[in-house]
């Protein structure tokens, strides 16, 4: 590795686990864990998933929409049951890699993925308004000015340092800027130590104490599998944004595999499950860091500040880290997708809006899923439009359809619409020379097309079928 490459993806990891720390002790606490879980996890997660994921540059650790997703399990088991949980979600990872399922994330459109980067934006960028409050209440006079005052000059070291070099990560210089200058000047601001206490020991390996029977295994499995494809969508769709900002290829089915792994050893070291987090990873990939040292060093820090850098992480100020949280979502969120939804099919600027609102107000899986209802209802009514036919009487009298287009659910009504069995002659042909049947409602829509020519007393005749449309029919059990 060259100098100036190691020298990057040091600096990468170093600022990208400054971010990842508060991060994972928020989502912890919404999961009403020990914080020290939320950081065993991000250490293992991030560091296996960078040593052996199919992504070189992305960042994993204990997420915030994993997380929202067990806290009914937390609350009424306990947190030896989340434990089991994350073993068995990380063995659903596994089999979904090892079976490269990583291909389906191609069936998630464009403007869903703009409505996921959205939506992850504003959801990041809301997060960090809990940290304008003291409890339950809002801050207000002095502490909320000082506050502001602190993540706007975070924001601007951010913002102008590039312009003058980029021998640093921005992130990185302000972090450590604003927490100089609050310690030096004895600022009375909220720091990362008032959020929880990180110092501790090594993670120890044991096997989550509960009982190992079917009753466990009934309460595990479905928080098991939801946890399992919350953390695979994310991380597949990060990928994804990950490839397009390096412009290189990532390796879906190797990062599944890396991921479940991941998992498996953060459940028996007592951590919490997680997945690929784009709030980090735009961190990393914006100071710099391509290539795996970066996530490991990220993981390998975090692990440094609990066992001995705590006293000093705890000093951070959150207003720092807020503002580099609040540049995050800035850089995440497609603005450019802004300036299309008067260009673009209003079918997409509705998948578009649709995905955003709906990640903000409820969870990624059921955003992404409604965007690809919409894409694929969209889909299916713009090809069932396209079906239509051509027909002449030949010399014999004798009518000839040849019919252009897709034959499936959506079409059948359309394509039966194309025939007139009642003043038709008495032998018709159908040409599917040009017809391709994809579902069984094709195959029932030829057989309906047959009996109103039967019933009528004229006879169909049927022509030119693909071997593909053959076998479909053969298997339905219609002689053509």
């Amino acid at each position: 590795m060259k100098p100036a490459r190691l020298r990057a993806d040091l600096l990468a990891g170093l600022t990208t686990s400054f971010a990842l720390v508060p991060e994972c002790i928020a989502f912890a606490l919404v999961a009403h864990l020990n914080p020290l879980m939320g950081l065993y996890g991000a250490f293992i997660i991030c560091t296996l998933t960078a040593l052996f994921g199919g992504r070189p540059g992305m960042i994993s650790g204990a997420a915030g929409s994993m997380a929202v997703v067990i806290v009914a399990l937390v609350v009424q088991h306990g947190a030896q049951y989340l434990l089991a949980t994350v073993l068995l979600g990380g063995v659903v990872m596994i089999l979904f890699g090892a079976l490269r399922l990583g291909k389906l994330v191609r069936l998630v459109p464009y403007p869903v993925m703009l409505g996921f980067v959205n939506g992850l934006a504003i959801v990041i960028a809301l997060a960090q308004l809990e940290h304008f409050k003291d409890g339950e209440h809002w801050l207000s006079g002095a502490p909320l000015y000082l506050m502001i005052g602190l993540v706007a000059l975070t924001m601007a070291v951010v913002y102008v340092l590039p312009k003058l070099t980029r021998a640093v990560p921005p992130a990185l210089v302000a972090i450590l800027g604003v927490g100089l200058l609050v310690y030096l000047l004895g600022l009375p601001t909220r720091t990362l130590g008032d959020m929880a206490h990180i110092a501790g020991g090594l993670p120890s390996l044991a096997l989550p104490d509960i009982p190992w029977n079917l009753e466990t295994l009934k309460i595990i499995a479905p928080y098991a599998v939801l946890m399992a494809m919350v953390g695979l969508l994310e991380t597949l769709l990060t990928l994804n944004l990950t490839d397009e900002v390096t412009e290189s290829r990532g390796y879906p089915d190797r990062e599944c595999v890396a991921l479940g792994a991941a998992n498996m050893v953060s459940g028996l070291c007592g951590g919490m499950g997680g997945c690929a987090m784009i709030g980090q990873t735009v961190i990393n990939l914006s100071s710099n860091g391509r290539g795996r040292l970066s996530g490991v060093v990220a993981g390998v820090m975090i692990l440094l500040f609990v066992l001995f850098l705590s006293p000093l992480i705890e000093r951070i100020p959150l207003a720092a880290l807020v503002g580099v949280m609040f540049v995050v979502a800035q850089q995440t969120f497609a603005w450019a997708s802004l300036r299309v939804l008067h260009k673009v099919p209003v079918s997409d600027v509705l998948a578009i809006v649709a995905v955003t609102v709906v990640t903000v107000f409820t969870d990624l899986a059921t955003a992404v899923l409604f965007g690809i209802v919409i894409a694929a209802i969209n889909f299916a009514w713009q090809h069932a439009r396209e079906l239509y036919a051509d027909s002449h009487v030949d010399a014999a009298g004798d009518k000839h359809y040849q019919v252009h287009g897709t034959l499936f659910f959506a079409s059948t009504t359309p394509f039966l619409n194309q025939f007139d069995p009642a003043n038709d002659p008495a032998r018709v042909t159908l040409d599917c020379q040009h017809l391709s049947f994809v579902d069984y409602s094709a195959i029932a829509a030829l057989q309906t097309l047959r009996e109103r020519y039967a019933k009528a007393g004229k006879q169909l005749r049927v022509v030119h079928l693909s071997e593909r449309c053959k076998k479909l029919l053969k298997r339905a059990g219609d002689q053509h």
